[in-house]
């Protein structure tokens, strides 16, 4: 069966299928590296799949990122909607040996969202605890001043760390190793930044026994060099199989893919916010208002880009068009919204009725290194501006230079991508599109500042909506709202690939993450 016949990830019970122990050592080799070994650091995807194997969380996270249990064994509102109720797993230690209790939960949901200078932190998924309360060792209570019906999926986003050990402990501390101590199925044994993440066998896991008694985690950002390292031998698991190769590497036995639809959408943020913006001058120079500030010019950037030309030239067929934050079959995607047609003549009428029809001069920044294709994406795009009259150049570089740069609001239009951490609308929707507010954990990654109050109040009022089918009507009506401002300009969703040796294969995950426990022998 072709691997283009893309769908949703496996199913939960194929994890099951794992052996309980194959005593061997597993090499993986993904394409970015993790930028720190704190697990409240930096929420990205690169980071939290290491965290997945150290750490636990009270909600885990299957293949489609359904709910499941993890140190929590059942979990739920109590008869005050304010009130959630955790009921934690008895039994479970340490890697150093000491019990988890409910006071380690009250102290990483402290902890979790108030990291000192951290990039982009969890406190989207913590700002709406108001406190914590330890009923005994096994029992935690969490107290909200509204209801929050997606507690649980906020909360399987959350690894629980040791208060023993992290409280007063800094970054550098858990990245020299120092404090990494969790309860997941291995612990943290050596972290070499720029080469390798070693991580040994917890022989007391509390779950099932881990598969491999060694993981060891490459990050080899060059596409070429991870499928030669696969092929060489000298890892048995590789992210990112790059499109290109794909079509070779199905026909080579040495070989197994495995393929599955991401969550993540690749976007461009705006600066719709600024009088003036950094990156956009009048053509030939001199400053000019921010363009972006009107929907019409906004409209006719997402109406220049051709995302079936992005998907079938550049993705080479491995990805989906977008119009809106998450793909078919998630929770709140609306169905009113259609991906927009690739419409230049009508791109130059707007900015013709916005007062730009002679055009302006813009940067397109973005990673070279982070995502799919990243820099070509970002060279297809600039293409599609230049056809409508825009000026229009490139500055691709390195994620270690660019993300900070793009949070510091220095450019004006910049590719990006985001994958829902809780599997659902909210995520993307207060992280990306909600007005920046700190105090409420909103906007955190809203580099373009965009802010909407029509947008605010719909989302405020779904994240307080008990009922599933309510919140659900609400996030796809916020979605609405947001796609028709033009608040971003989805591109395309990921489809991920990864490659392994011919007796192994991996199961597809939503989220991206490439996990030891889901190396699986080959069907």
């Amino acid at each position: 069966m072709s691997l283009r016949k893309f769908a949703l990830a496996a199913t939960t019970a194929l994890v099951l299928t794992a052996p309980a122990a194959w005593a061997e050592d597993l090499v993986i080799a993904v394409a970015s590296e993790a930028t720190s070994m704190d697990p409240h650091f930096h929420n990205t995807g690169n980071n939290n799949q290491i965290m997945r194997h150290i750490y636990d969380r009270l909600i885990n996270q299957g293949p489609n990122q359904e709910l499941l249990p993890g140190l929590a064994e059942s979990w739920g509102p109590t008869d005050d909607p304010n009130v959630w109720e955790f009921n934690l797993r008895q039994g479970v230690t340490f890697h150093d040996g000491t019990p988890f209790t409910a006071d380690d939960v009250a102290f990483t949901l402290g902890r979790a969202g108030d990291v000192p200078n951290s990039p982009s932190g969890f406190g989207t998924y913590t700002a709406d605890i108001a406190s914590v309360e330890v009923i005994d060792d096994h029992t935690v209570r969490i107290h909200t001043d509204a209801p929050v019906p997606l507690m649980a999926n906020n909360l399987s986003t959350i690894s629980i760390v040791s208060r023993a050990h992290g409280e007063g402990a800094t970054t550098e501390q858990y990245n020299a190793g120092d404090v990494a101590i969790g309860t997941g199925p291995y612990r943290q044994t050596e972290y070499v930044p720029g080469d390798r993440i070693v991580m040994e066998a917890n022989p007391d896991y509390w779950g099932e026994a881990p598969a491999w008694d060694t993981v060891t985690v490459r990050p080899i950002s060059s596409s070429a060099s991870r499928v030669a390292a696969l092929l060489a031998g000298d890892v048995d698991v590789i992210a990112n199989v790059p499109t290109a190769d794909i079509a070779q590497l199905e026909d080579n036995p040495d070989v197994s893919l495995s393929q599955g639809v991401s969550n993540r959408v690749i976007y461009l943020h705006l600066d719709s916010d600024r009088e003036q913006t950094p990156m956009i001058t009048a053509i030939g120079g001199g400053d000019i208002e921010n363009p972006l500030l009107d929907q019409r010019v906004r409209e006719a950037l997402s109406l220049a880009i051709d995302r079936e030309a992005i998907v079938e030239e550049v993705m080479e067929g491995i990805a989906i068009p977008a119009g809106q934050l998450l793909p078919e079959g998630f929770f709140g995607v609306s169905d009113n919204i259609d991906v927009p047609e690739y419409d230049p003549e009508r791109a130059q009428e707007l900015l013709a009725e916005a007062g730009y029809g002679d055009g302006f001069a813009v940067t397109l920044h973005g990673p070279n290194d982070r995502y799919i294709n990243d820099a070509a994406v970002l060279q297809a795009i600039a293409q599609m501006f230049s056809r409508i009259g825009l000026e229009t150049q490139v500055d691709a570089m390195p994620r270690s230079v660019y993300f900070g740069r793009a949070s510091d609001l220095e450019f004006s239009v910049m590719l990006v991508g985001w994958g829902s951490g809780t599997g659902e609308a909210s995520s993307p929707l207060r992280a990306l599109i909600a007005t920046n507010n700190p105090d409420l954990g909103w906007g955190a990654s809203n580099r373009g500042r965009y802010s909407n109050p029509e947008f605010d109040a719909i989302l405020t009022e779904a994240l307080q909506t008990v009922n599933d089918a309510e919140r659900e009507a609400l996030l796809a009506q916020a979605t609405e709202i947001a796609m028709q401002d033009i608040a971003i300009i989805p591109t395309h969703f990921q489809v991920n690939t990864w490659g392994t040796r011919p007796d192994l294969q991996y199961i597809p995950r939503t989220d991206e993450y490439t996990l030891a426990i889901g190396v699986v022998p080959a069907d």
